[in-house]
């Protein structure tokens, strides 16, 4: 799949010794830091109104009138506990190449926030920024980053974001299964597809939600390893795009739902890594894809569904569909009992109101992983937080007349509820834990444009590189 943008572009190569200093100078440390300079920069600082504001720059020229260093303010946070603040320097500073100075210079996380703060969604621009040409600050790297690494990070979250910012009318599940065929091809796994009778055979609630488009759904299947080694799987929910089905949603509730396949772009992102880093496991990657559109075959609220697992379900609500393709791979996943199970989705509102967009909520009743997960997700700062399956609320999914409702009949802890639905497709797996991610950066941050985002797939990275590296 080609990419609107590479993080590459934004490393510098070969001899970095003359990239200019870039000094990151909180708003509480300004008058000292630049009482510390020399007697002309610290004049010309001071003439030019810096004061460390956030985000604010200064270029500071040399005795020839070239630009000798740059004063980056971050206002009253601190870099050190805030490394992605650098992520605004890759749109703000002027083309050249730069070095962070200080600790910042030998952060990880640092030099990581640059590159994905740098990135651009120009794909459908005909006069795009250049984001090819060259003309891009550049960044040459500390002293013990390991540049493969930060790579690795930012090519899975770059592939997360440019396939939730492709407007639907060009990412289909025919689309999905392809990004998903060209990231086999370049790790040399191998993929399934299953479509057609075979899908409504073997994944009847699948087939139903996706029944009603034209662009007919799909099961896609990718498995990478050696076949002996430990069994991880994750699945990812791919709506492409989501009406709501019969119980069409308004319209301002309808703009973003290009972005309902968040869910398998971030086990697509997550899958990049693993195979990037070599990892010991036997990968497979399930994404059931689907457009949940309207005609005269949509599945119905009140229809009842059997799904792969054998269990019926209730369908109370059409736009609750991703809990529904989600539980036919799950049932596929979790028939080969890997060791470790992961499901991505953006799945419920309820979370949004609970945590809001940039906190995605887990699902896991395993406490070793879920503190491991926890402690990553610091470490890595990609933010996570564990809510409870909490076994109670099951009776909330009670049916008269199926096995189990799809969904509760109230408007408590949808989230919750949506998690212990899918909870009943796993009975194998050694650990299984469910993300419902929001996929989605609505106001731009130092490292996030506004758009498509990857969220946790660093901080399960991580334990799983402990585990597996």
């Amino acid at each position: 799949m080609p990419m609107s943008d590479d993080p590459r572009i934004l490393l510098a190569d070969g001899d970095t010794a003359s990239a200019t200093k870039v000094s990151i100078i909180a708003g509480p440390q300004c008058e000292a830091a630049l009482s510390g300079l020399g007697e002309a920069e610290s004049s010309y600082a001071r003439a030019v109104g810096f004061q460390a504001a956030i985000g604010q720059i200064a270029y500071l020229p040399d005795a020839d009138g070239k630009v000798g260093q740059v004063l980056f303010g971050t206002g009253a946070r601190q870099i050190s506990g805030e490394p992605f603040l650098a992520g605004m320097l890759a749109r703000r500073l002027a083309p050249g190449t730069y070095r962070l100075a200080g600790p910042a210079g030998e952060s990880r996380l640092a030099a990581l926030g640059f590159l994905l703060g740098g990135y651009r969604f120009e794909k459908y621009k005909t006069q795009a920024g250049g984001a090819q040409n060259g003309g891009r600050a550049k960044l040459a790297l500390g002293k013990g980053i390991d540049r493969d690494e930060i790579l690795r990070a930012a090519d899975a979250t770059y592939l997360a974001r440019e396939l939730i910012n492709r407007p639907a009318n060009d990412l289909g599940p025919e689309q999905i299964a392809e990004a998903m065929t060209a990231l086999a091809g370049k790790f040399g796994a191998k993929i399934d597809i299953v479509s057609g009778k075979a899908l409504e055979e073997g994944f009847p609630m699948v087939f139903a939600v996706g029944q009603a488009s034209p662009r007919r759904p799909l099961l896609v299947d990718m498995t990478w390893g050696d076949p002996s080694a430990p069994k991880v799987t994750l699945v990812g929910k791919g709506v492409v795009f989501d009406t709501g089905g019969l119980n069409i949603k308004p319209g301002s509730s309808m703009a973003l739902m290009k972005k309902d396949m968040g869910g398998a772009a971030n086990v697509l992102g997550l899958a990049h890594m693993i195979m990037s880093a070599g990892l010991n496991v036997r990968l497979r990657v399930l994404v059931p894809t689907v457009e949940n559109a309207i005609d005269g075959s949509a599945f119905r609220p009140g229809d009842i569904l059997r799904s792969r697992k054998g269990l019926t379900v209730e369908i109370g609500n059409t736009d609750a569909e991703g809990r529904l393709i989600l539980a036919d791979a799950l049932a596929l996943a979790d028939e080969e009992s890997p060791q470790i199970l992961i499901s991505m989705a953006t799945l419920t509102g309820a979370a949004r109101v609970a945590l809001g967009p940039d906190l995605p909520p887990f699902y896991c009743d395993d406490d070793e992983f879920s503190k491991a997960l926890s402690a990553a997700s610091n470490a890595e700062s990609d933010p996570v937080w564990r809510m409870p399956l909490w076994k109670p609320y099951n009776a909330m999914l009670a049916s008269k007349v199926a096995d189990v409702n799809h969904i509760s009949g109230g408007s408590f802890a949808g989230s919750v509820t949506a998690a212990l639905f899918l909870d009943r497709f796993v009975e194998k797996a050694g650990r299984f834990a469910h993300f419902d991610v929001y996929g989605w950066t609505p106001t731009a941050r130092p490292a996030s444009p506004e758009g498509g985002e990857a969220q946790a797939i660093r901080a399960l990275f991580h334990i799983l590189a402990a585990d597996f590296g």
